[in-house]
């Protein structure tokens, strides 16, 4: 076997190594989700279900620009680290390939409203009808991340096989 096809095959140890990487990829994407999540409600004023009703809440401008940064973030990482490479054709595992036809066109659905919702209030400064539009726009950007998280953890799970 010559040195070139030596190098061109892969090896069970670069193989666990890749599977490694991928779910070390997997647990930050989660990870992130769940950050994203945390912030969503303390920008959205939820403490706890039982005290929604009677908390008295505003949304401070710079408290809107972290929950921004951390949702970009968390979008970008899917996106680059792990939609890239089924977007590109690169995954090869059919079960994969099933799934993310299925539910990606709803990901990037999000995707879009995500990053829709974060250009839209760049220069948030909390005060006239960007409030009362705010309100009404949070309650849809729960929605649709609850929505994403749900199609997420079926790319993820099919990635973990």
């Amino acid at each position: 076997m010559s040195q070139a096809t030596a190098h061109a095959e892969p090896t069970p140890a670069k193989g666990v190594e890749r599977r490694a990487r991928l779910n070390q990829t997997i647990d930050s994407l989660v990870q992130l989700r769940q950050n994203v999540i945390v912030a969503y409600c303390q920008l959205s004023g939820v403490s706890s279900f039982e005290a929604r009703d009677l908390e008295d809440h505003s949304v401070d401008p710079d408290a809107l620009r972290l929950f921004c940064q951390i949702m970009v973030d968390y979008t970008a990482m899917g996106h680059f680290e792990v939609y890239q490479r089924i977007i590109e054709g690169k995954e090869r595992r059919r079960a994969v390939q099933e799934v993310a036809a299925k539910v990606y066109p709803g990901i990037a659905e999000t995707t879009d409203f995500l990053v829709d919702f974060n250009d839209k209030y760049d220069g948030f400064d909390g005060t006239g009808e960007e409030v009362m539009q705010l309100a009404a726009d949070l309650s849809r950007l729960g929605e649709m991340i609850a929505v994403r998280g749900e199609l997420e953890d079926q790319i993820l799970d099919s990635l973990k096989r």
